[in-house]
């Protein structure tokens, strides 16, 4: 026994290689997408639902800047998920040329479901670490947000779409 993971990779300070954390981090999000699909909606669409849902009312320009994306593609997400009943587009009270995109009862319900059915399956596993291991988990995933937030948005940017572009 050499005392290095699996794959060669020596570790430092008791914590994983980069390249450990983000092979870790794509096994833990694929289980966590398999145990509660977002079917009938694709990541992307996923995402406008909660881009409307945090900030309901906004046209089709404001939200592609938000997701990043080009008009035509955030018109064909928003055509797509009209088409599910989980999306309308109103007249603006602000402008006539403009639409309101707003998520529906059917939408609201969704993205509710989900994330019921999400807590309830990240609950269990929770639920079966060890309180210390959850505080660790907590700070760890806190000290990634803050890291995360501080990161240049268009380098967030261009990894969103490239995740944007391997789910559409």
């Amino acid at each position: 026994m050499t005392g290095e993971p699996p794959g060669g990779r020596s570790e430092s300070a008791g914590a994983g290689t980069v390249g450990d954390v983000i092979e870790l981090l794509e096994v833990l999000w694929e289980h966590g997408r398999d145990a509660v699909s977002s079917s009938p909606v694709s990541a992307s669409q996923l995402r406008v639902l909660y881009c409307l849902d945090r900030d309901e009312g906004m046209n089709l320009r404001m939200l592609g800047e938000m997701l990043g994306s080009a008009p035509s593609s955030v018109s064909r997400l928003c055509d797509r998920l009209q088409a599910l009943g989980f999306l309308e587009r109103l007249p603006s009270q602000v402008s006539r040329r403009e639409l309101e995109l707003h998520l529906t009862h059917q939408g609201r319900k969704y993205l509710s479901d989900l994330r019921l059915h999400r807590e309830e399956a990240l609950t269990v596993t929770l639920e079966a670490m060890s309180p210390k291991a959850r505080a660790v988990l907590y700070e760890g995933l806190r000290a990634f947000r803050e890291a995360t937030e501080g990161a240049a948005p268009l380098a967030r940017l261009a990894a969103l779409r490239e995740v944007d572009d391997r789910s559409a």
